[in-house]
């Protein structure tokens, strides 16, 4: 059983008097071994961030929230804010530049690179902008396992891990030479690179599929007024007007009207519910347990487990390798392809699993068409005017999808790939720039030095 022997002179020197055990843990003790503590985070940055509650922004901005910061990169999502409208947590406004660091469960790692001026930060992060260090390394630096066991060990025992900004700031930061620090940046920002040209491929295949339904240009447009017969309200057994806007009429007709064809989804897969487990299941660590909130177009992350003991009981809901994971409650109409065998995990009841049933259409360019404004339009009008957005399977059921003609399939697949692959090697040139940081602490720099040129 690890434990630690600690003298009563050291648990008096912590500024804060820490005399938990958790604070103590052997692995946390050898974790603050490594790095001088005489640099830390807050004498590399500036600590005057403008923040909206003393200044008020005077315009509509750009929002960033944790939830909206992949786990798995340095990637993030904005939603817009209308001015009067900001949300309560909306705090400080970010520089290009600025790496964010999420004060609550340290431990997922969410740490963001900002690519623009102007974004609005929620007061759930804490905000590093670079003075006399390269934001590149920072965000290598704040991605290793030591700095997350930093954050974990000033984690003050509350009901789920979370910290103060002035514990991030307290960290004591690696700083190595200023050529390897140029190595890193290097490397991060060849990573940065991959991710852009990947989200341009992957939108050069979005507008293949729709050029060819002669869609490339067309934009929703909301109307205000619009006549539809009644017959139209029996056949849809729907009276709600947003249902019969127009906008989805002209995709519906436009799939419908394609000249290769258009088959409804469950003519082309097969369509199985995934599991609730219930919230007393979650565990810290253990199976993941996949929810709405975890699943994105390009990645699955994870932050609910649940025991081996309970994954016995339910893997018939396992993913296989050649499924499209799409959820249906929340926020439905993501779908995540499984090009390779995926590990274990168990998906929420929110989530469905489609099997491909003929061969008349790829997974690829099936997961790319769920993906697009094709299937989202279809969305949007099952679940419209929902306060909880439910797909339900039988609208699942019934979504239109167009049968390109193979070519035309291949060569969107083919650039959905490409995207992919540049997006995997992305995460690959992260992972090295935040293992090369680990080793040259763990270690020495020469030795992080000679691995990263063996390895990037």
């Amino acid at each position: 059983m690890p434990h630690s022997v600690v003298n009563f002179s050291k648990v008096k020197a912590v500024d804060d008097f820490r005399i938990d055990a958790e604070y103590w843990h052997p692995v946390f003790i050898q974790n603050s071994a490594l790095v001088s503590p005489h640099q830390k985070l807050r004498d590399f940055v500036d600590q005057h961030i403008s923040n909206i509650k003393s200044a008020p922004i005077n315009r509509d901005f750009e929002y960033l929230e944790i939830s909206q910061i992949s786990l798995n990169s340095f990637e993030y999502q904005t939603t817009k804010v209308l001015l009067g409208e900001e949300p309560d947590l909306a705090y400080c406004l970010l520089e290009k530049g600025d790496v964010v660091v999420s004060t609550v469960r340290p431990n997922r790692n969410a740490i963001a690179l900002i690519k623009t001026d102007g974004v609005v930060g929620s007061s759930g992060l804490a905000v590093l902008r670079p003075n006399n260090i390269e934001a590149e390394y920072l965000l290598a630096f704040c991605k290793t396992h030591y700095f997350v066991n930093c954050l974990m060990r000033a984690n003050k025992a509350s009901m789920y891990p979370a910290v103060s900004i002035s514990d991030v700031l307290d960290t004591p930061l690696f700083v190595p030479s200023k050529p390897m620090r140029l190595m890193i940046v290097e490397i991060i920002r060849d990573s940065i690179s991959d991710l852009s040209e990947s989200k341009q491929i992957y939108a050069q295949s979005q507008t293949l599929l729709l050029s060819e339904l002669g869609l490339a240009d067309w934009q929703p447009k909301q109307q205000l007024t619009f006549v539809k017969n009644f017959s139209d309200t029996q056949q849809a057994e729907r009276f709600d007007a947003d249902y019969f806007q127009p906008q989805y009429d002209e995709i519906v007709n436009a799939i419908k009207n394609y000249p290769g064809g258009w088959n409804t989804l469950e003519n082309l897969v097969t369509l199985k519910k995934c599991v609730e487990v219930g919230s007393r299941e979650y565990l810290e660590a253990g199976i993941p347990f996949v929810r709405v909130s975890n699943l994105s177009p390009f990645e699955i992350t994870e932050a609910k487990y649940i025991s081996e003991e309970l994954y016995a009981e339910i893997k018939e809901h396992q993913p296989q390798k050649g499924e499209i994971l799409l959820s249906k409650d929340g926020t439905p109409g993501i779908a995540y392809y499984w090009r390779d065998r995926p590990k274990k995990m168990i998906p929420s009841g929110g989530i469905l699993r489609l099997k491909s049933k003929t061969d008349k259409i790829g997974n690829e360019y099936l997961a790319l068409v769920l993906n697009s404004i094709l299937t989202q339009q279809q969305v949007n009008r099952d679940v419209g005017g929902s306060l909880i957005p439910h797909w339900r399977p039988d609208q699942v059921a019934a979504t239109l999808i167009p049968i390109l003609p193979e070519e035309k399939q291949d060569a969107i697949e083919q650039k959905v790939v490409e995207s992919f692959n540049l997006r995997n090697h992305a995460k690959h040139l992260l992972e090295c720039a935040k293992r090369a940081v680990e080793i040259a602490i763990e270690k020495d720099e020469q030795t992080a030095i000679n691995w990263l040129k063996s390895v990037s």
